[in-house]
């Protein structure tokens, strides 16, 4: 329980530092760059490709047969289609309301990447219940990955008048669910190894989604140019030269 404990405020930790530290850059610095924040979204990408191909999917194997590992993935990528479609309905019924603000906007985005951030958590737990090593390495891809999601929640909720700390308090608050995450991934790795490989291959599932359907696509369309591409490339080099030094 204990171990447990600690797993849930690695996660609470590590979710709420890249969304809070996005939260400031959106609040305090004035963002015109598309190429900037294009080549931040590739280089998380990046990042995170490295650490499923080479962390995740290798260390569920360890702990699950090949079978088990691809419906994890399978569920952990339907599980983000799910609240993608959630978050889709969601701004559909924001668009038809008249009282529009910016500080809605920045709400329900705020909302919507709460959702993401539960199995990214789970990543955490799960990661940390394989080894601390890939737990550790996972938390910072995740807080990495969670800058820009939290610039994006800062900026229109600043810039709809309502103020940098409100702003800030927000997005930090969006990062709670990570925590949550890590703690019923801990809580599922401790149950059984086989259980351990699944949740590792339904984190590698969701990140894959987020990183396919979220991180490249957004990336390439606020920039087009090598530039942001770039940042993928580095991002998967670090990646693989950060699990052959650990």
């Amino acid at each position: 329980m204990e171990n447990i404990g600690t797993i849930t405020i690695y996660g609470l930790l590590f979710g709420m530092l890249g969304t809070t530290l996005g939260g400031f850059i959106g609040a305090f610095l004035k963002i015109n760059s598309n190429k900037i924040l294009s080549f931040v979204l590739e280089f998380a990408a990046g990042l995170m490709t490295a650490i499923i191909c080479f962390d995740l999917i290798p260390e569920a194997l360890e702990f699950a047969n090949i079978t088990g590992c691809m419906i994890g993935i399978i569920i952990g990528v339907m599980v983000m289609i799910l609240c993608d479609e959630m978050i889709k309905r969601i701004n559909f019924a924001r668009k038809n309301v008249n009282n529009n603000t910016l500080f809605k906007t920045g709400m329900i985005i705020c909302v919507g990447l709460a959702v993401h951030n539960f199995p990214e958590g789970l990543a955490i737990g799960s990661g940390f219940d394989a080894s601390a090593t890939l737990g550790l390495s996972l938390a910072i891809a995740i807080a990495i990955h969670d800058v820009p999601e939290g610039i994006s929640i800062a900026l229109p909720i600043n810039n709809s008048g309502y103020g940098k700390f409100k702003a800030i308090l927000l997005t930090a608050l969006s990062g709670v669910t990570t925590g949550i995450g890590a703690f019923f991934g801990a809580i599922i790795g401790n149950i059984s190894k086989e259980l351990i490989g699944f949740s590792l291959a339904f984190a590698a599932g969701a990140m894959l989604y987020i990183v396919s359907c979220e991180l490249i696509p957004e990336s390439n369309k606020i920039y087009k140019g090598r530039f942001a591409s770039f940042g993928n490339i580095i991002g998967i080099t670090l990646g693989i030269v950060a699990k052959v030094i650990t």
